[in-house]
């Protein structure tokens, strides 16, 4: 192995939202015994952040305890919703193939940098069969307290750790939809390829320094020439 593609989940991989937010309101219900009224917008964060934020919003003081014991939450709220996943949610065009056809290039370890907590990040791909193509356990995932760079480069060196490899920017790529998901590869190390069928359009994830630019997923042969060319020797040098 000496190749490292991470991706993002939630509208790059799959669309869930309305799962989410049910599980969400749940959670913040059993977590406060009040209703939730606003949920904090996402825009590529950590869910320790938003939860943290969506707490705030609520007229909640968040404390220490807080955090885990929402996290608790919305992973058992999450999983008892999780047979609803494919019939309210769907994956995103070209998501299965593009999955499948990057694992099996030479050397390629592909896992996850999320804000979705870990367990739920499995719910999410296991409903679309998308499960199979990813090694969860080198990912960096929204329950761990850092920036998504910082979380980018967890998943690095805990893949150097796992595969053996040194996982720096040369062999490094993430696939992600929004312009926070390429802050994230600039500052943490890695290539990025923004995908345009999410938070941000294909100009601001081209303005914010996003390697290439896809307008999605579904043209499979453009997503594995990318990640071959951000991951060879002299790939770098785009022109």
């Amino acid at each position: 192995m000496n190749r490292l593609v991470l991706w993002n989940v939630d509208l790059t991989l799959v669309d869930v939202a309305i799962v989410t937010r049910d599980a969400y309101a749940e959670a913040f219900r059993r977590v406060t015994g009040r209703p939730l009224v606003k949920l904090a917008p996402a825009k590529g964060r950590p869910e320790s952040e938003l939860i943290f934020e969506t707490l705030a919003i609520n007229g909640i003081q968040p404390d220490d305890g807080h955090l885990p014991a929402f996290i608790e939450a919305l992973g058992e709220a999450f999983a008892d919703r999780r047979k609803r996943l494919k019939a309210e949610g769907r994956v995103l065009p070209g998501a299965k193939e593009a999955l499948a056809a990057v694992g099996r290039l030479d050397g390629v370890v592909q896992s996850l940098l999320t804000g979705t907590i870990r367990v739920n990040a499995v719910h999410k791909l296991k409903a679309f069969g998308l499960d199979k193509h990813v090694d969860f356990e080198v990912g960096g995932y929204g329950e761990e307290v850092y920036p998504k760079a910082t979380l980018l480069q967890v998943a690095q060196g805990r893949t150097k750790d796992r595969y053996g490899f040194a996982c720096d920017k040369s062999v490094t790529v993430l696939i992600g939809d929004s312009t926070r998901d390429v802050q994230a590869a600039q500052i943490g190390g890695a290539a990025m390829i923004g995908v345009a069928s999410g938070r941000s359009l294909a100009g601001e994830l081209r303005e914010a320094g996003a390697d290439i630019v896809l307008p999605d997923l579904s043209d499979t042969r453009a997503v594995v020439s990318a990640v071959s060319r951000l991951t060879s020797p002299g790939g770098r040098d785009l022109g």
